[in-house]
């Protein structure tokens, strides 16, 4: 009997596991009449309400690697949405173009708003997403993006830069920031030199934020991308894949959006 018993119970947690999956979907939504497409993933074997998580994308655009981030997210038990900031779900092939791209959304903030605030609410109204629990992680572009969102008072949980600008003009005021920051960057970064880094603690320690910083030595721009080595000799980029810290900073996000929303 106990044997008999032993196999139900075996035969309902592999059929509960079985139904288990991570669908990845590319949705349309809107801004001011243009058309965002996005990449929204989630596992349909979760059946209770869970955080959402916007992902925004590097430079190129919203290409596979932000996908891929989704993806993972949605594997740790989120609802996650790789958003578009350029619209009609545009990518570059070449640094120049991605330069201008990032520039027409960097120089116009509005704009920035306005496009991450337009999924911030598509994610925030799909049936799988928890009330009022909204994450933003971003890689370099996007790492910068979700920062400024952050400093600019976006109702989010939580945010996560990766190898992201930290520079803005738009600092952080005292009692603005809704959100809880993690700042993960490379202590070789180029793009994101030590003065950088210290003038970005020196204005989070002034507006009172809360918010941590982890500098991974040897790290250079792009370290969590593994295309970050070959984009790097194509166009003589100073940008390398680490994947110790790559692993490390993924490890650490997992902890930070549990200290905030609690385990998955």
């Amino acid at each position: 009997m106990r044997k008999f018993i032993f196999f139900l119970l075996s035969l309902a947690l592999f059929t509960v596991t079985a139904q288990a999956k991570v669908v990845g979907e590319v949705v349309n939504y809107r801004d001011h009449g243009v058309v965002m497409k996005g990449y929204l993933a989630y596992d349909t074997g979760i059946k209770a309400k869970r955080p959402g998580v916007l992902v925004v994308h590097e430079w190129w655009g919203l290409n596979d690697y932000a996908r891929k981030r989704a993806t993972m997210l949605a594997e740790m038990g989120y609802t996650a949405l790789a958003l578009d900031m350029y619209g009609d779900g545009k990518t570059a092939e070449h640094p120049n173009e991605a330069g201008k791209f990032a520039t027409e959304v960097n120089k116009n903030m509005p704009l920035a708003q306005s496009r991450f605030e337009a999924g911030r609410k598509f994610l925030v109204a799909h049936k799988t997403v928890a009330q009022g629990q909204i994450a933003a992680i971003g890689y370099c572009f996007g790492g910068g993006v979700v920062l400024n969102m952050a400093r600019l008072g976006a109702p989010l949980k939580a945010v996560a830069s990766f190898h992201g600008a930290l520079t803005t003009a738009t600092p952080a005021a005292p009692g603005k920031v809704k959100a809880r920051i993690a700042i993960y960057t490379g202590a070789d970064d180029a793009m994101v030199p030590k003065a950088q880094v210290d003038a970005f603690v020196k204005e989070m320690e002034s507006a009172g934020v809360d918010y941590r910083l982890v500098s991974y030595p040897g790290a250079k721009h792009s370290f969590t991308n593994p295309d970050a080595d070959r984009l790097g000799k194509q166009f003589n980029l100073p940008i390398a894949y680490n994947a110790a810290a790559d692993q490390d900073s993924w490890t650490q996000l997992g902890t930070f959006l549990a200290a905030v929303f609690g385990p998955r």
